[in-house]
């Protein structure tokens, strides 16, 4: 008998497609992401149980950097009402990220950008800076320091990022406890698999 692969999955009422999923497949053949784009992060879902808890205004303006397939956007738009922009700096991994919001029933503005380039004009218009597993690597910890003064000098209410717990991400959590009112809270979820990890809070 032949076994049924799982091509999807629905938790926080959000459609994720697996990497099997036909439609997924067929874009794989002409998109080839770089900077770990070739999926979605688990990370994500700690994101949506964090604002399943901390709602937001409806019609906040929300920026989530290193979008990637645009789980937590499509979340915060269809359940938050927030109006959201998915930012991410590789362009292969962009119609992934328009076939969730299609599969999800969302229009979601994004764009083609690196976190140097969010400038303080950019993030003035911000009410929420968000990201998951953006801080993988140890280079990134700088950048997204310099990408925190800015949003904070720019007038961005809050920042929240999730992670598993990487050694950049710890010692970006260290360098922003000494420079801004932070927190740092563990997360544990069951749905819809078990994840364990962190988000960083920083409030301006």
């Amino acid at each position: 008998m032949k076994r049924k692969f799982k091509t999807e999955i629905d938790a926080h009422g959000i459609r994720a497609l697996l990497s099997r999923h036909p439609e997924i497949r067929k874009l794989k053949r002409y998109n080839t992401p770089s900077f770990h784009g070739n999926r979605f992060w688990k990370s994500s879902w700690l994101l949506m149980d964090y604002f399943k808890k901390n709602r937001l205004a409806k019609g906040s303006q929300v920026l989530e950097i290193g979008c990637g397939w645009g789980l937590t956007s499509i979340y915060l738009a269809k359940y938050h009402g927030a109006k959201v922009t998915g930012v991410d700096i590789d362009p292969a991994v962009l119609p992934f990220f328009d076939l969730h919001c299609q599969y999800n029933g969302v229009n979601i503005s994004r764009i083609e950008i690196g976190y140097e380039h969010l400038t303080e004009e950019i993030l003035s218009h911000v009410d929420i800076l968000i990201g998951s597993d953006i801080c993988f690597w140890d280079q990134m910890k700088d950048t997204l320091e310099a990408l925190i003064t800015r949003a904070m000098k720019a007038g961005v209410k809050k920042v929240v990022i999730a992670d598993p717990v990487r050694d950049p991400f710890k010692e970006l959590c260290k360098d922003i406890a000494l420079m801004y009112k932070s927190d740092v809270t563990f997360c544990e979820i069951s749905d819809p698999k078990p994840i364990l990890g962190e988000i960083l809070t920083i409030t301006a």
